[in-house]
């Protein structure tokens, strides 16, 4: 029952922090930072010992309950080292936009953190679902909550904004819907009854061309959340009009459901249609990573430039998927884990600055070095890490997601690498824009405080742990891949589709 427990937890949560808060607000955010401490230690006690981290151990913990039987529907939820590393890091998250929103957030305080930790389950849900209906209906859950985040607690333009988000994700959605659906009726020409079973999914022949449209509707879904040029319109509007806490949560983990998506569905399901896509994947790929690095050094807005500059790391994460081997899939998965901790990072240090000068444009900045030296040189280090320097996660993810890649495909590494120069130019230019400079007419503004600086350290720990000691991250996601590999290799190699 734990992986229930694990998204009970938040949903209990939300509700008691939106009834506690009628009487005092100060204790639904404990409340909140508390459900959400207390979900993250029940996911690190599943970390898994060295005896499990063999072929034979990529599934860590599972639960299956009867739902709707008559239509082969069931609870059932499966964690295996990816979904773990994934979920840990939502958790993580968590208890970050927790405390970033601690000040910010000031008027139905309630009802807000309701909204993140509801987010926050439907998140979690989607990386442990194995039943493709109940993966659908937690997909659903958290955009609905991440819909209100931004809508109500926003800035100028957030009902613009948040609309486009609802829309754009919820019409892919509905591909989505349908192919799993089309799905499960294919089963059941072929195998006599319905299903939306995972493990019932991966072993089915799938006639004709029928398995490339298929394919189409999960990825189409997938890589408008991730998101993949041209679909990626929503996410600059999404991010810079979003509290703090909601532009983490979308930058660091919304995002990697794309991925998940894409990792855990797409290939696996449909691994000769998803072969055959691969050089278009690899297009996509590129392009998102060229046109948002130059995309980001356009920016005058401090929040628009990281938001552009997630489009260009998470078309590295597209590489690595279609790459599919095992190097490629482990930078992708790390890449996803760094892009989390270090641009979460970068859109808590453009909230303190936005409540703190009530401006998101880097123009009216410059010159904060010596007034904020805390929040600058973090800023510095962020930026950095965003930039891929040896020694922190991000450059770990990428190389070896480049290394997969040029066993696949030399030219689109050589592409992708240029997207590398890219990011050095537009991490340090907002650097350069917003903390560098004379300061005699920089506002003066207070630094870090305690809370604000003990969330930074987390992430700081975090990205300089996966940059220098990144093997047990590796080693508890190398079975999944395996068992992944596998599946993919025996439909191949047994001609099916």
């Amino acid at each position: 029952m734990i992986l229930v427990l694990l998204i009970v937890i938040l949903l209990a949560g939300g509700i008691a922090a939106a009834v506690v808060a009628g009487r005092n607000p100060e204790h639904a955010r404990y409340v909140s930072l508390g459900s959400v401490l207390l979900a993250l230690a029940m996911g690190l006690g599943l970390w898994p010992g060295g005896d499990v981290l063999n072929a034979d151990g990529a599934w860590l913990v599972g639960y299956r309950a009867a739902w709707i039987p008559q239509l082969g529907i069931s609870l059932h939820l499966a964690m295996d080292g990816m979904s773990l590393l994934l979920v840990l890091l939502t958790l993580f998250l968590g208890v970050v936009c927790v405390l970033v929103s601690w000040r910010e957030i000031t008027e139905k305080v309630g009802f807000y953190h309701l909204n993140l930790l509801w987010t926050l389950a439907g998140v979690v849900g989607v990386f442990l679902a194995v039943d493709l209906f109940l993966f659908f209906v937690f997909w659903e859950v958290m955009l609905v909550p991440m819909y209100f985040l931004i809508s109500i607690w926003g800035h100028e333009q957030r009902e613009y904004a948040a609309l486009k988000f609802f829309i754009f994700t919820q019409a892919s959605s509905l591909l989505m819907l349908i192919a799993i659906v089309a799905l499960a009726l294919v089963h059941r020409d072929l195998h006599g009854y319905v299903t939306f079973n995972y493990f019932d999914l991966l072993d089915m022949d799938i006639p004709g061309s029928t398995g490339y449209w298929l394919m189409l509707g999960f990825f189409v879904a997938f890589a408008v959340k991730l998101p993949t040029v041209p679909a990626h319109t929503w996410l600059p509007d999404a991010h810079t009009q979003a509290p703090t806490a909601g532009s983490v949560i979308l930058a660091g983990v919304l995002l990697k459901t794309g991925g998940y998506g894409l990792l855990r569905f797409v290939v696996p399901l449909f691994p000769e249609p998803a072969l055959d896509f691969a050089p278009v994947a690899f297009a996509l790929g590129v392009a998102g990573i060229l046109y948002g690095a130059v995309l980001a050094f356009a920016q005058s807005d401090f929040k628009r430039l990281v938001a552009y500059s997630s489009v260009s790391h998470m078309g590295f994460v597209l590489l690595g998927v279609f790459a599919w081997n095992a190097a490629a899939v482990n930078g992708a998965i790390l890449q996803m884990l760094a892009h989390g901790v270090s641009t979460s990072a970068l859109f808590m240090i453009a909230g303190l600055l936005q409540y703190r000068l009530h401006t998101r444009d880097m123009g009216e900045m410059g010159g904060l070095w010596s007034r904020a030296p805390r929040l600058a040189a973090l800023a510095m280090f962020f930026a950095v890490a965003s930039l891929g320097l040896p020694g922190l996660g991000n450059f770990v993810g990428e190389f070896l997601i480049l290394l997969g890649t040029f066993r696949v495909d030399v030219l689109t590494t050589v592409l992708a690498a240029i997207g590398l120069v890219g990011a050095s130019i537009y991490s340090l230019y907002l650097v350069q824009r917003a903390f560098h400079g004379p300061d005699d007419d920089a506002p003066r503004i207070e630094d870090l405080d305690r809370r604000e600086m003990t969330s930074l350290a987390m992430l700081t720990v975090a990205i300089v742990w996966l940059g220098l000691y990144p093997q047990p991250v590796i080693d508890v996601a190398m079975p999944s891949i395996r068992f992944l590999e596998s599946i993919v290799a025996f439909r191949v190699e047994a001609g099916l589709p």
